[in-house]
C-alpha cells in the first residue's frame, strides 16, 4: 500500500526527531516537522481507511518513542490541530461513539498546561484598552459598533433608550434589558461601550484579578450599575440559574478546550432568563481547528462551533460577520444563541 509505505519511510526520521529534538518539544522546528511529515502521512492513512474500520489499533501503526514528553506533544498537535479531514466525517457518524471534543481535551496531562500557559501569557498583558485589543486599538471602534448593531436585533429595549444615534426596539429574541454578564471581560471594554448603555446592571467575570481591579476604575462613572466582579476562569464558573438576559462571550471561547466550552455553554444556557440570549463573538478559522502556542488558544471553524452549540442544547438565532477589519485579520463572527426548541 502506497500510503503505508510513505508512513514507513518516515519512521526512521521520527526516531532521529525524538532523540535530537524532544528536549525542545515546544520548539517551532519540532512543531513544523510533525505537521509537514507525520501529520500528513497519518491523515492520508485515515483518509484511505473506511470510516467503519477506523481504529488506531487496527491500522497496525507502531512507534518506538523513547520520550513521554514527545508523545504528549505529538498528541497535543494531533488533537488540537489535527484530524480536520476525518473529524467532520466522524461527527456525522455518532453511532461510532466518537466524542465531539476529541480535538482538544483527550491529551495526557495536557489541560492543566493548556490553561496555565494562557494565564502566564495574560500576566504580561497591560490592563488597558490597548492590551485588551492585543495592541490593535484601531479595531476597537468598528468592533464596538458592530456589536451594538448586532445586539440591537435580539433585545427588547425601551424605544426611548438610545445608544449613539441608534434607537433600540423590540428584537426577535425578545431578551430583556435588566442584567447582562460579560465573560472574559478584561477591564470591561465591552461592558462600558456595549452592555452598560443598554442594561440596567452588568456583571463581569475574568480569570485575571489585575484586570478586574482596573475595571473598577475604568467603569467608575457607571460603577453603581456594575453588580459583581467575579474573578474566576470560565471552565470553573457557573452562572446563577435564570439570572441573565444576555450573556456576552467575546474573544475568550478559544481559551477553553472543546469539552470545557461545551460544558460552559450548557451552564450559560441554564443561567439565562426566559427569552435570554447568549452572544458568542470570536475569531473563526477558515477550516478545522488551529492552535496558537503563543497564548495557548484555539481557533475553531464554523462547523465545529455549530456542533458545540448544538451539543450544548442551544440553537443559533442569528449570525453575522464582523466588518471593517483588515483583510489580514482572521474572520470574526457574532452568533446569537438561544435555548434549543424555542419558537
Amino acid at each position: 500500500m502506497a500510503h503505508l509505505g510513505a508512513h514507513l519511510a518516515f519512521r526512521s526520521r521520527w526516531q532521529k526527531t525524538d532523540d535530537e529534538l524532544c528536549r525542545h518539544s515546544m520548539s517551532f522546528i519540532l512543531h513544523k516537522a510533525i505537521r509537514n511529515d507525520f501529520f500528513q502521512s497519518y491523515l492520508y492513512l485515515l483518509e484511505k481507511t473506511p470510516l467503519d474500520l477506523i481504529n488506531i489499533c487496527d491500522l497496525e501503526i507502531s512507534f518506538h518513542w523513547t520520550s513521554s514528553s514527545f508523545v504528549t506533544y505529538l498528541l497535543l498537535i494531533l488533537t488540537l490541530i489535527g484530524l480536520k479531514y476525518s473529524f467532520k466525517e466522524l461527527l456525522k457518524n455518532e453511532s461510532m461513539g466518537v466524542k465531539l471534543y476529541a480535538l482538544t481535551s483527550q491529551v495526557i496531562n495536557g489541560e492543566m498546561q493548556f490553561y496555565a500557559r494562557a494565564k502566564l501569557f495574560y500576566q504580561e498583558v497591560p490592563a488597558t484598552e490597548e492590551g485588551m485589543m492585543g495592541n490593535f486599538i484601531e479595531l476597537s471602534n468598528p468592533d464596538i459598533q458592530a456589536s451594538r448593531d448586532f445586539l440591537r436585533k435580539f433585545v427588547g429595549a425601551c424605544p426611548r433608550l438610545r445608544v449613539g444615534v441608534h434607537t433600540f426596539v423590540q428584537g426577535p429574541g425578545r431578551a430583556g434589558t435588566d442584567c447582562a454578564l460579560d465573560c472574559g471581560s478584561g477591564i470591561g471594554r465591552v461592558s462600558k461601550h456595549v452592555l452598560l448603555p443598554v442594561f440596567n446592571s452588568v456583571e463581569l467575570v475574568d480569570m485575571m484579578e489585575s484586570f478586574l481591579l482596573e475595571a473598577q476604575h475604568y467603569l467608575q462613572a457607571k460603577g453603581d450599575r456594575v453588580q459583581s466582579y467575579h474573578c474566576c476562569s470560565l471552565q470553573k464558573f457557573t452562572p446563577p440559574l435564570g439570572r441573565y438576559d444576555v450573556i456576552w462571550i467575546q474573544w475568550v471561547s478559544g481559551y477553553l478546550t472543546d469539552k470545557d466550552l461545551l460544558a460552559f455553554l450548557s451552564r450559560c444556557r441554564e443561567g439565562l432568563r426566559e427569552h435570554g440570549v447568549i452572544i458568542l463573538k470570536d475569531n473563526v478559522a477558515r477550516a478545522g481547528c488551529t492552535l496558537d502556542l503563543s497564548d495557548s488558544s484555539v481557533t475553531r471553524d464554523m462547523g465545529i462551533l455549530h456542533s458545540l452549540v448544538r451539543k450544548s442544547g442551544l440553537a443559533v438565532l442569528g449570525q453575522e460577520p464582523q466588518g471593517g477589519f483588515p483583510e489580514q485579520c482572521l474572520p470574526v463572527w457574532m452568533l446569537a444563541l438561544q435555548r434549543a426548541g424555542r419558537p
